[in-house]
């Protein structure tokens, strides 16, 4: 059933603008989601095809929904971004003319309770983008050490109270529920000053990344990139927190220092006054855009 609930995807207008450069020519949309930038790119060109790599399977069928007015020019693909040097080579494809990834949750992931995203209704602690997989955030939650609950919190969710935290957590076992797990940080801070945002907003950041293993992706996924891009083919990345920012930054820049690429933003993107108040989201969007050169690569991608 296809979901009707509206998905606004963010910076509509500056992802074509930098990622559409070669009429007719083959995209990647490495997060594909709902299908919103992906159906953009299609409308703006007739010619373009767009192949959709997603974890999320009922993401995958609300897109595939949404897009099979553009027949075999929209593929969509229930896989991991970190494979597509492989989707590739199975499909005796050498490199696209675009990547194009949104590195932010989804509001359908967050606005069903039964994924456990959101900390604001009550749900399991599940938390997982690709539901093959085995850990959820009630493993985490219930099973870590308090130590290492504590540095997954604090790196992961960039959380000052993180030790207060992982106690806290670790002598109300077992929580079941994300409103129960939200309780239980939010009592855990012993500031009665109003915060400017939610007190599990950090932890709960950190739990999803630990449980889909995001950083770890992001960096594979970034290793793929200039090998993957056809001479003068774009990479437009977007993030919302400087956990992914930073190393999309790193990366780009270490890349136009070998030559592999020229950066299109020498400083970050973002939205406009007007997109932030139709589309909140947008607010805390990062877009950073890079053109491969002509230049062979001189060593495979490493580390």
């Amino acid at each position: 059933m296809v979901d009707d609930a509206p998905h606004h995807p963010v910076l509509v207008e500056e992802v074509l603008n930098y990622v559409h450069w070669r009429e007719g020519g083959i995209y990647i949309d490495a997060t594909l989601g709902a299908g919103g930038h992906a159906g953009a790119l299609l409308r703006s060109d007739p010619r373009a095809r767009v192949l959709g790599f997603d974890v999320d399977a009922a993401a995958l069928d609300l897109a595939r929904q949404r897009l099979k007015v553009y027949g075999d020019r929209f593929q969509a693909i229930h896989s991991n971004f970190t494979e597509m040097a492989t989707y590739l080579k199975e499909q005796e494809m050498r490199c696209v003319d675009g990547i194009l990834a949104d590195l932010g949750m989804s509001s359908m992931q967050l606005d069903h309770a039964e994924r456990g995203f959101s900390f604001l209704v009550e749900g399991p602690l599940d938390m997982r983008m690709d539901t093959r997989q085995a850990l959820r955030a009630e493993d985490v939650v219930n099973h870590f050490s308090e130590t290492v609950l504590a540095d997954l919190i604090y790196h992961y969710g960039e959380e000052r109270c993180s030790r207060r935290i992982a106690r806290a957590i670790v002598s109300h076992r077992p929580l079941s529920s994300t409103t129960q797990l939200a309780e239980v940080v939010a009592r855990s801070f012993r500031s009665s000053r109003r915060q400017r945002i939610h007190p599990a907003t950090r932890t709960f950041q950190a739990l999803r990344i630990a449980v889909n293993e995001e950083l770890n992706s992001l960096s594979r996924f970034l290793d793929e990139i200039p090998v993957l891009l056809s001479p003068g083919g774009r990479a437009v990345i977007i993030s919302f927190h400087s956990l992914e920012d930073r190393p999309v930054k790193q990366a780009f820049r270490e890349w136009q220092k070998r030559g592999w690429v020229r950066i299109l933003t020498p400083h970050v993107v973002t939205s406009s006054e007007t997109e932030k108040r139709t589309n909140p989201r947008s607010r805390s969007a990062r877009l950073r855009a890079a053109e491969r050169s002509s230049q062979a690569l001189d060593t495979a991608v490493e580390k």
